[in-house]
């Protein structure tokens, strides 16, 4: 145990107190594990930045909590207890293939250097994987990497690791792939190196006889990128041309820096053939994390295309430190801005000499999901939703029906109400009763938009259910009465009893909160008062006129409908709630004893009786146009409250060839009138050039058809 720590003493300079020391002499390391924690703390210190806390949570991981917290300071317990949160979720049965549980590892891990260490010892497992005899094992490890810990490497920046993981994770899961690529790279090695050192030479030359202060190189691609181009483009590696990039890096001072970028693109611009469709200019608009960059591809030497980015020191530095992650580059959508500056953050700590004190990494804890919260149902399912969210708002997560008839929820066997707010971790259960049914309360629950509109839905088709049920009843009750049901009359009764709309007065006699003797009274009432009286709308007041009409309900001798599959001679009558015309597109509805009715298909109770009464509907046409046969329809017109023009609205209707005004109402305030004129007109191509004309007059701001 003493060479353990004489090497941690030795290879980092690391030292630690004699508590501390004490402390991992009680660690029951043999020679295999303690190599394994020296790798581990090697990729850690050396590759990753991080420092004495890191190497002694890795030692420490497996020991003694109290122990610990006797010895060690806050910052150092902090990680180990991270660091057993993570090994945790690994108990819990979820999906490691998810982008969920990967945030959910971020959430849980509330110091950054948690996160970098199981990098760190995920890393060193790759590496020795070779070891392992089992190669189903190694697959399974190789498939974890690359859905759970390559894109964690992603994200912090380690583009080195990252990259490594991808190689690896191709080499055990398709290991013939790997061996032919990296065969074939091998095998062509010399010929690529000679291959860059002919495209930069001249450059180079060029470049320095310019004045450039640079450095240039050129990288080969990693195996899985290679692969990657081999799957998309459908071909094998000796058909990949673009294997490798070039970089110029130049030494620029910050207000040349743009120009002698540009500069360089024009002197490679001019010895080799650039693709303008491959230009990427990140220099006059950098990326949203800050990523400053000109890249460019170009037909070298022997027709080949070949990659070229161009920075400065600057740009490369902030490229290197992650700010700038190779996944972005490659077009991959990017995270929040919550995201680049933690992200930046997080590097800067790590190249800060001063990590180790206790302030600088308070200032860096994983809080960038803090708008969100990850819970689990029972068999272990993760789901992600926004901060603040409810039981309820978990239960439409599920499914909706589980989240109509919920009633509230058990965490850790303890009940909680349906407004119980979660907290990330939480492992919920459902609790529902068939009886429950979703009110307007329940709005103000729930903060997701799933919950919300599914919530509605429910209270919706609810009402449509009521509705549905009170004029069956109204119906009924009617029919006994001996009293004639005609929904226009319904619905000029509804609005006099205070209601929005017939619907809601449906709805009231469902529920039973409109009494129905009271109902039929002020019905009988409102019809003793409906017999219009003629008048000359020359000589008195319009909001008195009432002009005589026929009955337009009843269909005339002559057929003007065609009904289902070409049936005449049946009876039928026009809906009042639309008041359809000839011209209409219709259809019709097979009523309780009052025959067909006729309903336009935009009519406002269409939706309803298509829904609950679909078995009703007949499909109907018109015909033909009955001689003399007109049509009652109702304009709403808004316009300034101006004196003539009432006068000018009328005027235009009286010169109307067939058009009789029946009724006029106006009503006026805050400078406006509002008219409703009910006009008798022959056909829809009428109605329309009388509203078309009515919108012209001087003062009108709408005039419309209403139901």
């Amino acid at each position: 145990m003493y060479s353990l720590i004489d090497s941690l003493k030795n290879k980092f300079n690391i030292e630690f107190t004699p508590q501390e020391n004490e402390l991992i002499l009680k660690q029951e390391f043999d020679e295999i594990s303690s190599a394994k924690v020296l790798q581990e703390i090697d990729i850690a210190i050396n590759e990753i930045g991080l420092g004495k806390p890191a190497a002694l949570a890795i030692l420490l991981e497996n020991s003694n909590i109290q122990d610990v917290e006797k010895v060690c300071e806050e910052q150092i317990i902090i990680i180990i207890k991270g660091l057993r949160r993570v090994a945790e979720l690994y108990n819990i049965n979820t999906s490691l293939e998810t982008e969920n549980f990967r945030q959910l590892l971020l959430t849980l891990a509330e110091d950054v250097r948690v996160v970098l260490i199981i990098i760190a010892q995920r890393a060193a497992l790759m590496r020795a994987l070779n070891s392992q005899g089992d190669s189903e094992y190694r697959r399974k490890i190789a498939n974890e990497t690359s859905f759970l810990y390559t894109p964690l490497a992603h994200r912090l920046g380690l583009y080195t690791i990252k990259t490594e993981f991808e190689d690896l994770a191709l080499k055990y899961t398709q290991y013939d792939t790997y061996k032919a690529i990296a065969q074939a790279l091998n095998e062509k090695k010399q010929e690529r190196d000679r291959y860059i050192d002919s495209f930069i030479s001249p450059l180079k030359q060029k470049l320095e006889e310019a004045g450039f202060k640079f450095s240039i190189k050129g990288r080969t691609k990693s195996i899985n990128s290679i692969y990657r181009k081999m799957q998309k483009q459908q071909t094998d590696v000796e058909h990949i041309y673009d294997l490798f990039a070039i970089r110029i890096i130049l030494d620029s001072q910050p207000e040349k820096e743009k120009a002698e970028c540009w500069q360089v693109y024009s002197i490679i611009a001019d010895m080799y053939q650039p693709n303008p469709k491959r230009l990427r200019d990140w220099l006059t608009i950098p990326k949203s994390n800050g990523y400053e960059s000109l890249h460019t591809t170009v037909l070298g030497p022997e027709q080949k295309w070949v990659e070229v980015q161009i920075r400065t020191r600057r740009m490369d530095e902030i490229a290197e430190k992650g700010v700038a992650a190779h996944w972005r580059y490659k077009g991959i959508k990017s995270d929040s801005e919550s995201m680049d500056d933690f992200l930046k953050n997080v590097r800067e700590m790590l190249e800060n000499p001063n990590i180790e004190t206790k302030d600088a990494i308070q200032d860096f804890k994983l809080n960038f999901y803090d708008q969100e919260v990850f819970v689990f149902t029972p068999n272990g399912d993760l789901h992600k939703l926004p901060k603040g969210a409810t039981v309820l708002d978990f239960a439409f997560a599920i499914h909706t029906s589980i989240g109509t008839h919920c009633v509230g929820g058990k965490i850790g066997g303890r009940n909680v109400p349906i407004k119980h707010i979660l907290r990330n971790g939480d492992q919920v259960e459902i609790l529902t009763s068939p009886q429950q049914r979703p009110n307007q309360s329940w709005l103000q629950i729930v903060c997701t938009s799933k919950a919300r509109n599914k919530i509605r839905q429910s209270i919706k088709e609810n009402e449509y259910k009521e509705a549905a049920d009170g004029r069956e009843l109204i119906e009924r009750r009617l029919k006994n009465w001996k009293l004639d049901f005609d929904e226009g009359d319904l619905s000029r009764l509804a609005k006099k009893l205070g209601y929005k709309s017939l619907s809601y007065l449906y709805q009231a006699i469902s529920q039973g909160k409109e009494d129905i003797l009271h109902f039929r009274t002020a019905y009988q009432e409102m019809l003793a008062s409906h017999t219009p009286t003629p008048v000359d709308p020359q000589t008195i007041s319009a909001a008195n006129f009432v002009a005589p009409t026929q009955d337009v309900n009843e269909h005339t001798k002559n057929d003007v409908l065609v009904i289902d599959k070409n049936l005449n001679n049946l009876d039928y009558k026009l809906a009042k709630c639309c008041n359809p015309i000839y011209g209409d597109e219709v259809f019709g509805f097979v009523s309780t004893g009052n025959g067909i009715k006729i309903h336009r298909q935009d009519c406002p109770n269409a939706a309803q009786m298509r829904e609950r009464f679909p078995y009703r509907i007949v499909p109907a046409r018109w015909s033909g146009k009955a001689v003399g046969q007109q049509y009652p329809i109702t304009l709403r017109v808004v316009g300034n409250d101006d004196i003539g023009i009432v006068t000018n609205i009328t005027s235009i209707i009286n010169k109307e060839t067939g058009v009789l005004l029946r009724t006029i109402s106006i009503d006026s305030h805050d400078g406006l009138f509002e008219g409703h004129l009910t006009l008798l007109v022959n056909d829809l191509q009428q109605l329309e050039q009388i509203r078309k004309k009515l919108s012209t007059v001087r003062g009108v701001k709408s005039c419309t058809r209403q139901m």
